[in-house]
């Protein structure tokens, strides 16, 4: 189904609000989330640490949001983190200049292209301001990052416009501190801001947004010395390797063929790929594609995007870079302090890989992924462990007791899991209701739940229903969370 809809769903049904709407001046980029977007967030994150983070014995940190300038002078955003613009010489209007010629030609447009080779593609595609049609100023490099004046002095500071760097400063202390070996990962889940030019499709490009970064710290030379290689080497993705798709390819194939740099990168891009499969994504419709000389980012020495096809095309959810040496290297010369380690008995400064992943759009393509429009309802198939509601309540009338028992069954769930209870309406209703926000198990309590102490489970999917005894509907939610078919036959 298309973006329409499903933006359509979310402000209807309690996902995704933007934010200050009330206002006429609120700002484009921003958004809060509502209860039940709140609640996927927190289960996605959940089985983002479960699956990833204490899967792969990682540790987790959780660092500030405003960081010192010279944080950024070390890792080069002050000088290489721009978007390229251009300016309207007759409304003032500002639009980014590679987004402009790549919607007039259909070309894939690097972002580090050279203003000047801009310039020279808005004169030869005769591209004029989408908004009054006048003429384009010279394109020039605008950096995203938030100023912050900090204190009365107010001190030059910045909102981070990505997680990664609270690592990469913290490593040393965390190496000493936590008895750190090589190779080990460091994840980190918060929110980055960016001064996107014109944010635009909702969560796709937003000026506030949830990230969840892995940085992997290994010694390069021992970069294919990784015995938990082998617990994924047959696991099979889709490679794009400069527009020439493998389907299927094993990740061991991946490194023999030297599509991949080492088995610590084939390590990881498999693990991502049986995480994404775990959240709900149609992995048919995925790809690692591996980024060229100008799309790679000035640190990168090899980069894979991980994307997913969607009604508004590829859309980019994970960047998986190999950042070698460069950010310990950059901070050890700025702030003067020591980054080298000991790996066994050689001191080395750590090469690092990788995994930084987009939250906000991550949670639209899986929606997008399990929504369907049927001919008697509109239904969303998130596993059941991201439902933002795991089972409803419902009272099939509201008399004769049947209202009292069943709320002792919802009271009894409520602390567990997340129950909603709904005596309003017709049940089809209810029903229909429930299958929109995605849950996936529906319990109703009757006259016969009077008589013999059995309840109907009614499942989302196939809307099957079945009769159990009352006192067995926790264990039955828990295989249901597990993704059993409780309702075979």
């Amino acid at each position: 189904m298309g973006y329409d809809e499903i933006m359509k769903l979310f402000l209807e049904r309690g996902f995704l609000m933007p934010s200050c709407e009330i206002y006429s001046d609120a700002l484009a980029g921003f958004w809060d989330y509502g209860p039940h977007g709140n609640t996927i967030k927190n289960r996605y994150v959940d089985l983002w640490r479960r699956e990833l983070v204490r899967r792969d014995g990682m540790i987790e940190i959780d660092g500030t949001q405003v960081m010192s300038k010279k944080v950024f002078v070390a890792s080069g955003h002050l000088e290489s983190f721009v978007d390229p613009i251009v300016k309207c010489e007759k409304c003032n209007a500002t639009h980014r200049a590679d987004r402009l010629i790549q919607e007039a030609t259909g070309q894939l447009v690097p972002e580090r292209l050279p203003v000047e080779q801009l310039d020279q593609m808005v004169v030869e595609n005769g591209l004029r301001c989408p908004s009054c049609k006048g003429l384009l100023g010279k394109a020039r490099r605008f950096n995203l990052m938030f100023r912050v004046g900090v204190g009365a002095a107010d001190d030059d500071s910045y909102l981070r416009p990505e997680t990664c760097q609270s690592i990469f400063v913290d490593y040393p202390r965390l190496f000493k501190v936590m008895r750190l070996r090589l190779p080990i990962g460091v994840a980190q889940f918060g929110k980055s801001f960016r001064n996107e030019i014109a944010p635009r499709q909702g969560v796709m490009r937003l000026r506030e947004f949830y990230q969840a970064e892995i940085e992997v710290f290994f010694n390069p030379e021992r970069a294919n010395d990784l015995g938990k290689y082998e617990e994924v080497k047959d696991q099979k993705i889709n490679l794009d390797l400069d527009g020439n798709m493998l389907q299927g390819v094993k990740c061991s194939e991946a490194f023999e063929q030297k599509h991949v740099p080492n088995k610590i990168v084939a390590y990881y891009l498999a693990l991502l790929h049986q995480f994404y499969e775990k959240a709900g994504l149609d992995m048919k419709k995925s790809r690692f594609r591996r980024l060229g000389g100008q799309e790679k980012a000035f640190y990168a020495e090899a980069a894979f995007d991980f994307e997913v096809e969607t009604s508004i095309g590829w859309v980019e959810l994970v960047a998986c870079n190999y950042r070698t040496g460069y950010d310990l290297a950059a901070h050890s010369k700025v702030s003067g302090q020591d980054m080298a380690v000991l790996d066994g008995d050689k001191k080395v400064v750590p090469h690092v890989f990788e995994l930084s992943m987009g939250i906000d759009r991550s949670i639209y393509c899986i929606t997008e992924h399990t929504y369907a429009a049927e001919p008697e309802r509109t239904v969303i198939r998130f596993k059941p462990h991201l439902a933002p509601v795991t089972v409803g309540i419902l009272p099939l009338v509201n008399k004769d007791g049947i209202p009292e028992t069943a709320k002792g069954i919802y009271n009894a769930l409520k602390t567990r899991y997340d129950a909603f209870y709904d005596e309003s309406g017709s049940i089809g209703r209810r029903y229909r209701r429930l299958d929109e926000i995605g849950c996936p198990a529906c319990i109703t309590i009757d006259y016969q739940t009077l008589q013999d102490n059995t309840v109907t489970l009614r499942d989302r999917d196939s809307m099957k229903q079945i009769r159990i005894n009352k006192d067995q509907v926790e264990l039955t939610l828990e295989k249901i969370l597990r993704t059993e078919d409780v309702f075979k036959q």
